[in-house]
């Protein structure tokens, strides 16, 4: 039956194909610098080859026959003497397309999604917005796709990187490379960076990483040991992979387990595993504690938990125990992204996500349902204590980049959607400039301050000092927060001030706010009068 739907899939993904309409051409401004996207975890399309005959199929991302594919093609084991995962079907190699200069995998994850697309939108929006500005796929705008079920310093991606930087390099005529990584990618250039930080600075002029978890996303990976994860929300998980299936694979990628997080880093308010299990003291009697498991003991917790897990892959029973191998490795990963150093002559930008409530603490059981074996821990529906960050990562690891960085920025914004806020647009235009810079444009407040009216008078008579002060600016905002308010707003202020010898200085001061629909007009009348001594 799963044969059969793919062949009635391939056939309607052609159809879909030939239906689409060819895009006019974009403005091209030949004089920008170099963009790279890097991409997070789950952003790359994946393609399965089959070694015998060298036929190539997407096996993610997909939505029909998602969760035969991922578990006939992407389900993988790890091997400690190489540091990589390998698929466990031994007839399929997983590579990575290359399709539009690296843009295709990066861009729509499933190309023929019709209904519900958003839902696998990735780097999308964001490249439509920057041809719009005069970049050019091929000259000016490359993608980087990965696996991103493997280590963020496996050798094989570090090689591809650097062949990736020399031929953008090649390909723009010399011109040093700005990239701009989501999520999981920040980690995997900050690897990069430290592991050949020559490379690094002979292409790379400026870095800007948004929402990455510079110091892990703890609450969201022990979730994912335990319970599994959904990459989309909303109905279309309902005919996308289970998050069990997704449990099954990613218990085996050195990514995620690397997600977990510095085990030396000093949280403000440490993440932990709380447990709600039942004790008894030293006279039989039960009781009810909560027990609460920083980063390192909770590691045996998972251990427990997961003691047991296997999958049947062709039939036969896999362990796929807390691997404690990939655990050592992303140790050592940590210690390298721990000591990375920024080359002084690049230019690094940090854009975090905030407003949202993101998980950092687990807890499973209850008071009235407290946790008696820990191998039912997988079929526990997990409670989170939340801290602010974009739903995934906190913003203390986000911004704890350690990093000499130019700007760090919070954006209101989900951890994936943040990808099409036009905040981020202006942010990466305004640093990258792309265009004509703006001079009034503050990244930090997302304004454009612009003086639109400035008149001063001075005049002094009989010991009597007068100045008026007229001052106007329009505050332009692309995202109005409360459009329905159109009253003005005005504040008065009044200072005075006796010096020696009876001389006196008094001014008034008022600042009037006019709401309109691009903006605000802000009006400022000043008066001051100053007496000398006699």
């Amino acid at each position: 039956m799963a044969i059969l739907l793919g062949e009635i899939l391939q056939s309607v993904e052609l159809w879909l194909k030939l239906m689409k309409k060819p895009q006019p051409e974009a403005y091209v401004n030949p004089n920008l610098d170099p963009v790279l996207l890097v991409p997070g975890v789950g952003g790359s399309i994946l393609h399965a080859v089959s070694d015998p005959d060298g036929s190539q199929e997407r096996v993610w991302v997909r939505f029909l026959s998602a969760e035969y594919k991922l578990k006939t093609k992407l389900w993988s084991r790890y091997d400690p003497s190489t540091g990589k995962t390998e698929s466990m079907d031994p007839n399929s190699t997983i590579m990575i397309p290359e399709d539009r200069h690296g843009l295709y995998a990066i861009d729509i994850l499933d190309p023929d999604l019709m209904i519900g697309s958003e839902g696998v939108y990735y780097f999308h929006d964001m490249i439509v917005e920057m041809r719009k500005w005069g970049f050019e796929e091929g000259k000016t705008l490359f993608g980087f796709g990965y696996d991103f079920r493997q280590s963020n310093r496996l050798q094989e991606t570090m090689d591809r990187l650097a062949a990736k930087l020399e031929s953008i390099y090649n390909a723009s005529g010399g011109k040093k490379i700005n990239i701009i990584s989501h999520s999981m990618g920040g980690l995997l250039v900050k690897c990069f960076m430290s592991l050949q930080s020559d490379i690094f600075e002979k292409y790379v002029k400026n870095w800007v990483a948004i929402t990455a978890p510079f110091q892990g996303a703890p609450g969201s990976t022990n979730a994912t040991f335990l319970n599994g994860m959904s990459f989309v929300e909303g109905w279309e998980q309902n005919l996308y992979i289970s998050k069990w299936s997704m449990h099954q694979l990613l218990i085996e990628c050195p990514s995620v387990y690397e997600l977990r997080g510095c085990p030396n880093f000093h949280w403000k308010h440490v993440p932990a595993l709380e447990l709600w299990r039942e004790r008894h003291d030293s006279e039989g009697k039960s009781h009810v504690v909560l027990e609460s498991y920083p980063p390192c003991d909770s590691i045996e917790i998972l251990k427990q938990a997961l003691v047991n897990n296997t999958v049947n892959y062709d039939g036969e029973n896999i362990p796929l125990p807390f691997n404690l191998d990939i655990l050592n490795w992303a140790n050592k990963t940590w210690e390298i992204l721990s000591s990375a150093k920024l080359p002084s002559q690049v230019k690094f930008y940090n854009i975090y996500g905030t407003n949202l409530e993101t998980p950092h603490s687990v807890c499973l059981g209850s008071a009235d349902k407290p946790v008696t074996d820990l191998q039912q821990l997988r079929y526990i529906q997990a409670k989170y204590v939340f801290v602010d960050g974009d739903g995934t990562v906190p913003i203390e690891s986000a911004k704890a980049d350690g990093l000499n960085a130019e700007a760090r920025v919070g954006v209101p914004g989900e951890h994936r959607g943040i990808l099409r806020e036009p905040h981020v647009f202006r942010l990466i235009k305004h640093w990258l400039k792309a265009g004509v810079p703006d001079p009034f444009y503050n990244p930090l407040n997302d304004f454009v301050i612009l003086p639109t009216a400035f008149e001063i008078e001075r005049y002094k008579e009989n010991g009597v000092e007068v100045a008026s002060l007229k001052e106007e600016w329009e505050i332009i905002s692309k995202d109005q927060d409360d459009l329905s308010n159109t009253a003005d707003k005005m504040c008065s202020i009044s200072v005075s001030h006796e010096g020696a010898n009876q001389s006196y200085s008094e001014a008034h001061a008022t600042l009037v706010i006019h709401p309109g629909t691009e903006g605000k007009h802000v009006q400022l009348n000043a008066l001051a009068v100053s007496v000398d001594a006699l």
